[in-house]
């Protein structure tokens, strides 16, 4: 502290970094806080689960998906710098080392407290040609940039996604919709694998139908490039090859947290950073961290988890900010909710999925539903399918999964608000929920299904 003012440096300019800067500023002004803060790209507060919906023309451009400039930051007296990467923490000498992209000068910044906000990047495995003109991730702005730059430069129409996550499952619907023939593959049983499989089977068959070739248990060993060194095709181990004018890695993010591993900041199981419920790195009263760099408690399966969504990362940002501007917040933790959709297919999740029951050792029972997401014969009704989990002895709802037409996906909320709640099936059949035909059936689907699920955990016993 100098003058009796205080230094706030941030890592990373997205939603955690700059909400924790942002709510930090307002708690706190010039006079009592000096903010300085590092991101290595080009653009701040954006919304990268927009990307997929710009690269496929439902988002008119780029910048419809940035909430606050660089500029918009630093007229609220917050020092940001773009283009600058931090290189090394020294957590002992509170300053940090950072370096000018496009300079390549560096220099050491000073610090009362650190808030380290780095994202995650998008897996990219160790394979021939991974790393050709023509392959992309998306995680960033700047990656969905460059991802635009190569489509609108192709001449071919055939694109390849390898992995059907969220991204994958997504990012095949905006290369359809920009006119691409597209392929897609994965190594699972089914695409998307935080469904269950048999919901999984549900997403792969709509897939189809929409005309994007899915291809499971496809384990991608090389992409092939051209005499100029552009991506041209993808090989599988099964010796089959996918011809390819882009090909997009779907595969999923991993933390970007190789800064606070070389410090010797605790990290979890999956590599993210280990923090308590008002984000603070665990053992260090001076540092707090959030976004897709961090795990977060999982309240239903009771441990630590990687989940990379940009409503915890708010939220995060949200808590730390207070922390840091001498307020209190928390952070309890989440439940795993995520919605997506393919084309007009809608896929949501919350809770645990079998595999996730098993690897706590919980016993737990099923029960999947088909019905429609309005009365049966108001018009324009559309089928949908929700399988729920419940723990075998207790009733505990465990989890929720939902495939289906439009108004589908958002139903997911009312099991994620039921897991965070702690409620059983039984409680959950229970529910008032708002009805109309054109809403949804007298008998809601998810009341269905933990009707379902009540009598399955009462026949199962003890």
């Amino acid at each position: 502290m100098a003058n009796g003012r205080e230094r706030l440096v941030v890592i990373g300019g997205d939603a955690a970094g700059m909400s924790a800067a942002s709510q930090a500023r307002r708690l706190k002004g010039p006079a009592e806080l000096e903010i300085i803060a590092f991101e290595r790209g080009h653009f701040t507060s954006y919304s990268a689960c927009g990307i997929p919906y710009w690269i496929g023309g439902q988002v008119a451009g780029r910048d419809e998906l940035i909430a606050r400039t660089p500029e918009e930051h630093r007229a609220r007296d917050i020092d940001l710098r773009t283009r600058t990467e931090v290189v090394e923490l020294d957590v002992p000498g509170r300053r940090v080392r950072a370096r000018e992209l496009d300079s390549g000068a560096e220099y050491w910044t000073a610090y009362d407290k650190l808030v380290l906000a780095t994202g995650a990047r998008p897996i990219r495995p160790r394979l021939p040609g991974i790393d050709a003109a023509g392959v992309h991730g998306v995680q960033t702005l700047d990656d969905g940039q460059g991802l635009m730059d190569t489509l609108e430069r192709t001449v071919g129409r055939r694109a390849v996604v390898v992995g059907a996550g969220y991204i994958g499952v997504e990012m095949a619907e905006a290369l359809v919709g920009r006119g691409f023939e597209v392929t897609v593959l994965h190594r699972g049983e089914q695409p998307m694998s935080t469904l269950d499989p048999d919901m999984g089977g549900l997403v792969h068959s709509a897939m189809n139908g929409m005309g994007i070739r899915t291809v499971s248990r496809a384990e991608v060993t090389k992409i092939l490039t051209d005499p100029e060194g552009r991506a041209c095709a993808v090989a599988t181990a099964t010796g089959d090859e996918y011809p390819a004018d882009v090909v997009v890695l779907g595969i999923g993010v991993e933390p970007r947290t190789e800064l606070a591993r070389a410090a010797g900041l605790p990290l979890g199981d999956s590599g993210g950073l280990l923090t308590d419920l008002s984000m603070r790195v665990r053992g260090h009263e001076n540092i707090w961290s959030g976004g897709d760099c961090v795990e977060v408690l999982d309240l239903v399966a009771g441990r630590t988890r990687h989940i990379a969504l940009g409503t915890h990362a708010n939220k995060h940002g949200q808590v730390i900010g207070a922390g840091v501007g001498g307020g209190y917040a928390t952070f309890p933790g989440v439940v795993g909710t995520a919605v997506s959709k393919v084309c007009d297919l809608e896929i949501a999740r919350t809770g645990l999925r079998e595999r996730d029951a098993l690897a706590v050792g919980l016993r737990f029972v099923t029960a999947t539903i088909r019905s429609t997401n309005t009365a049966g014969y108001y018009p324009g009704a559309e089928e949908m399918t929700v399988k729920m989990l419940a723990e075998r002895r207790t009733g505990r709802l465990l989890g929720v999964q939902i495939v289906g037409g439009a108004g589908s996906a958002k139903r997911v909320d009312i099991a994620a608000v039921a897991l965070t709640a702690g409620m059983t099936v039984e409680q959950v059949v229970s529910l008032d929920l708002g009805y109309a035909p054109p809403f949804s059936p007298v008998w809601d689907p998810v009341l269905v299904a933990a009707r379902k699920a009540v009598s399955a955990v009462r026949a199962a016993g003890v």
